[in-house]
């Protein structure tokens, strides 16, 4: 399996294209921004996509929805994201965004196969509702729930600082300890490093 990051935006979100290394289709992970440069890497590439997946609903992870014709992926309790300016918070940058409309509303627990790829979803409330992590194997794409040595903001409407950090102890700390994250910004850790090195 290939994993490229994408730094994309202002505010510096990873955006992730992951595919199969004998496969020409990829999965976008959080096209926050720079449409242009993610299309560039694609065609570099040379490969097409399937999917967009949406971590969560914010302004830095959904910026570039729209400059993609595929169907769009994000959790049930953050469709409305996806619509509402205030929500994603891109009122907030003189720029109001709204998506086009998720195609598939995804569940806690669900598995997605994508080209060969069995994507596990764990649903991690607290930075949103409906902020969710991508397992693949020992690879779990965390979003804005967990960072290298540090968490998701929750000073943000409908945000939950008790929510996020029941996610994280419950559902995240009690993966395999050499599971690698792919956080939605900064470095990649693992969960053994996190669980022994976070600060939260």
């Amino acid at each position: 399996m290939r994993i490229e990051k994408l730094i994309v935006g202002e505010i510096e979100a990873n955006c992730y294209l992951v595919w199969e290394e004998k496969s020409s289709k990829a999965l976008i992970i959080d096209p926050g921004a720079e449409a242009a440069e993610i299309k560039k890497r694609i065609k570099e590439n040379n490969l097409g996509c399937l999917f967009i997946i949406n971590t969560h609903g914010h302004i830095d992870h959904i910026g570039a929805n729209n400059d993609f014709d595929i169907p769009i992926m994000i959790h049930e309790n953050d469709e409305d994201f996806l619509y509402n300016y205030e929500l994603n918070l891109s009122l907030f940058t003189g720029l109001p965004f709204t998506s086009r409309k998720a195609e598939r509303l995804l569940h806690d627990k669900e598995e997605i196969e994508i080209d060969g790829m069995n994507f596990s979803i764990i649903h991690t409330p607290g930075h949103t509702p409906g902020s969710i992590c991508l397992k693949l194997g020992h690879i779990l794409f965390t979003g804005d729930t967990l960072f290298a040595q540090g968490v998701g903001r929750t000073d943000f409407p409908y945000a939950s600082e008790e929510k996020l950090m029941k996610s994280i102890k419950e559902k995240l700390f009690t993966l395999e300890p050499d599971t690698k994250i792919y956080p939605g910004h900064g470095p990649v850790s693992t969960i053994g490093a996190e669980k022994d090195n976070s600060l939260f």
